[in-house]
């Protein structure tokens, strides 16, 4: 199993960015998916989770409705959609298969991803 993040970069306040997050070794479709941020300083959090086998979406709520989740089953891949950005976006991006449920815990995660890096900055 094996997962690639990528897609990050610079970017200034209120523009847009989409992750990308390729899986080998194994399907999303039977998996449930998870976007993870970790800021400096700070500890890895939860940002959003799909299962197509359960038909859920989560949000943290501080990007809800400024982030999307989706993916191309065709392509293995998953991506995070990240529009209207702020400075406190900045932080390195995973993606990780595991267990999606209301609160998106990084311990109920099982595979990561290396991270993307995110910085949001004018």
């Amino acid at each position: 199993v094996q997962l690639q993040a990528s897609g990050g970069g610079l970017v200034q306040p209120g523009g847009s960015l989409r992750l990308s997050c390729v899986a080998s070794g194994f399907n999303f479709d039977q998996y449930a998916v998870g976007w993870f941020r970790q800021p400096p300083g700070k500890d890895r959090e939860g940002i959003s989770c799909m299962s197509n086998r359960e038909g859920v979406t989560y949000y943290r709520d501080s990007v809800k409705g400024r982030f999307t989740i989706s993916t191309d089953y065709a392509k293995n891949t998953v991506y995070l959609q990240m529009n209207n950005l702020r400075p406190e976006d900045t932080a390195t991006y995973y993606c990780a298969v595991g267990l999606c449920s209301g609160p998106i815990r990084p311990y109920e995660y099982d595979y990561w991803g290396q991270g993307t890096q995110v910085t949001v900055s004018s």
